[in-house]
């Protein structure tokens, strides 16, 4: 099956890529190479993050915590967040509604 959305630059050595969207939900898998850094930032949306491969610390909040493949969160609306990959890895996200600066 070809993908409907291409890929894009989120960030350095971060690839994101829509896999499914409508107005109340999107799925997005972001491809991190080692090392790479999701920027610290907040959103309306409420998010959750399932760890597809690889190692990643988080930042939620104030707290920090290493999450491996096979794990999971979910981050509530305008909570600040990011991540930094300390493997290369696959983030699957979901966000309720759709992220439209996303499409």
């Amino acid at each position: 099956m070809s993908r409907l959305f291409p890929q894009v630059q989120a960030d350095d050595g971060v690839l994101r890529t829509v896999l499914a969207e409508n107005e109340q939900l999107m799925v997005v898998e972001f491809a991190f190479d080692a090392g790479a850094v999701g920027a610290l930032h907040h959103h309306v949306h409420v998010q959750s993050t399932y760890v597809a491969e690889g190692s990643f610390d988080f930042t939620v909040g104030s707290e920090t915590r290493r999450l491996n493949a096979g794990d999971s969160l979910v981050i509530e609306s305008n909570v600040e967040h990011g991540c930094t990959a300390v493997t290369a890895g696959r983030l699957i996200d979901t966000f309720t509604p759709r992220r439209d600066d996303f499409l």
